[in-house]
């Protein structure tokens, strides 16, 4: 199979890459570095830097991850539309170039996130649910899976992977967490009350290789742990496998003066769960975040 990936040079993509590679197929990275894209993906893939350069090679499956990282910094006017030109703005000159194809993919894997619903409070929120809250987290998850489902239009099956927090020893939210909690200086984040829907780097590639491959699978899918837990009971998690204590607060008000509206991605969560996978047939290899952390923090996946 030829399967074009958007966002592949990232922590998602390169996992992707990975595990595709050793099941032998062919892989085409769209990158802004194409020249990067052997080195940090594998031998075997190929860069380009625009879909044109495919040149009619068909492609037979399209997994669609790209967007700048939304917790770098904060959303000032410029970032925000960073970060919408970024996913939408990419999404539509993805869909333009299939529209131009005369053998088209037959499906299309689209990046999204569990903050399409907003900050969840206490609900428990599986696919059927509608937004919570509608701030801009969730407003950019919103267009970018309206943006991506017009590929149906097109002739494509559609799925739409609202990922969570994932959990890897090779990058991601938890390697920022890392130094302060190795000092013992971690702790929960404002009322700790908050609900983190994690994911195990392991099972966010096990799934999004599932629905590739399930001809019945389309739509939106929760792509997280079936077990979230709340912000107090990851730092504490944390702590433990760390050895380290994990009593430190960081108070809500200076991460609001600091940060403003993006300050919500950490003081608020999501109680997601993925009823649509379990449904599917998925069956998650961890369930449990301490079985997870301890895998990812293991000497041997650093």
């Amino acid at each position: 199979m030829h399967i074009l990936l958007t966002g592949g040079t990232g922590l998602i993509g390169k996992a992707l890459c990975q595990l595709w590679q050793a099941q032998g197929h062919q892989l085409t990275v769209v990158s802004r570095r194409p020249g990067e894209v052997r080195r940090l993906c594998g031998e075997g893939v190929r860069g380009i830097s625009r879909f044109a350069e495919l040149d009619g090679q068909p492609v037979d499956a399209v997994v669609n991850l790209a967007g700048a990282p939304i917790a770098d910094r904060p959303w000032t006017r410029k970032r925000r539309l960073q970060l919408w030109e970024s996913r939408i703005g990419l999404t539509e000159q993805l869909l333009a170039w299939i529209e131009s194809q005369t053998q088209r993919p037959q499906v299309l894997v689209s990046g999204s996130a569990v903050g399409w619903y907003g900050d969840g409070g206490e609900r428990e929120l599986d696919e059927h649910q509608q937004p919570v809250k509608d701030d801009f987290a969730s407003q950019l998850c919103q267009a970018w899976e309206e943006t991506a489902l017009r590929a149906e239009a097109l002739g494509l099956r559609v799925v739409l992977v609202r990922t969570g927090l994932v959990l890897s020893g090779q990058g991601g939210f938890l390697q920022r967490l890392l130094p302060p909690f190795r000092l013992g200086l971690g702790g929960p984040i404002g009322s700790g009350r908050q609900w983190m829907p994690w994911v195990h780097i392991d099972d966010q590639i096990g799934a999004i290789d599932f629905l590739l491959n399930q001809a019945a699978a389309r739509g939106p899918y929760n792509l997280c742990a079936p077990s979230p837990v709340r912000n107090r009971a990851f730092a504490k998690t944390l702590g433990g496998v760390l050895h380290r204590p994990a009593f430190m607060p960081l108070p809500a008000l200076p991460l609001r003066l600091l940060f403003g509206e993006m300050s919500g991605l950490l003081l608020g969560g999501q109680r997601a769960r993925p009823t649509r996978l379990g449904e599917a047939g998925f069956v998650f290899r961890f369930t449990e975040l301490h079985d997870a952390l301890a895998d990812v923090l293991a000497p041997s996946s650093k």
